[in-house]
């Protein structure tokens, strides 16, 4: 008779990462609703339907399972935003790509902005937070990647010849300008409301061609591109959270 070979597989550990990744989920949903100092771990532990000493079981305190939850969404991003930066395609169609990847990560991924604006208050305050790591393992490099992209466009000849950081700046800034200054768009162009669904799709797509027509040395071909990109990147839902800056019509 052969012996059957012992199974590695650990039921205890997969509760223990389960258990795990529920405190992380629930704690990235209060800590970018409420702060850092507004948190609650009671309320952390109530979501994630455990007993709060687990909190202190795995992450030790309460900044520390902050954190944890940070680096947990910016490895998120880091990830997709890499995924689109080693994408089988000329640079010229990738920096479209990276455009409309960060427009739709505005417009699902609200936790994340959240975190991110909390930081930049507390940089501003003159407490270090966790932006400086998280520019170390994230936002680092993914600038040098794009610096790569763009200088690897200009030299094949597919983009324009800029300096390479007005790229990004277009690229990206369209987007960050656009949902920050929604307040004003509403008092300038009443009634239009920035964030209704026909407001946002009108948006998504205007970015691409804009870029497709920029930034690109052949006009015709940057606006092949950007119609390809469009075609098959639908646009994703928003998150139910953003839906509370809509205007509801009356």
């Amino acid at each position: 008779m052969i012996a059957q070979p012992h199974s590695t597989h650990d039921p205890l550990a997969d509760r223990s990462a389960e258990t795990r990744d529920r405190i992380l989920d629930a704690a990235l949903k209060e800590f970018s609703a409420k702060g850092l100092a507004g948190a609650r771990t009671e309320q952390i532990a109530a979501a994630a339907g455990i007993n709060k000493a687990l909190i202190y079981y795995y992450f030790e305190s309460k900044e520390r399972l902050y954190l944890a939850a940070l680096e947990m969404v910016a490895g998120r991003v880091r990830d997709r935003s890499m995924a689109v930066f080693l994408r089988e395609a000329s640079p010229g169609e990738r920096v479209l790509r990276t455009a409309l990847d960060h427009f739709d990560r505005l417009l699902t991924q609200l936790e994340f902005q959240s975190l991110m604006q909390q930081e930049m208050m507390r940089l501003h305050e003159g407490e270090e937070g966790a932006l400086p790591l998280l520019v170390k393992r994230v936002f680092g490099p993914l600038q040098a990647m794009f610096q790569s992209l763009v200088h690897e466009g200009i030299a094949s000849g597919e983009l324009v010849e800029v300096d390479w950081l007005q790229i990004p700046l277009a690229a990206l800034g369209m987007n960050v300008f656009y949902f920050l200054s929604a307040p004003v768009w509403r008092l300038a162009m009443a009634p239009f409301e920035p964030f209704a669904p026909e407001a946002l799709r009108a948006r998504r797509i205007a970015l691409v061609e804009f870029l497709g027509q920029a930034i690109f040395k052949d006009r015709e071909h940057g606006a092949e591109i950007a119609r390809r990109v469009l075609a098959d990147t639908p646009m994703p839902e928003a998150s139910s959270s953003f839906k509370i800056f809509e205007v509801k019509a009356k």
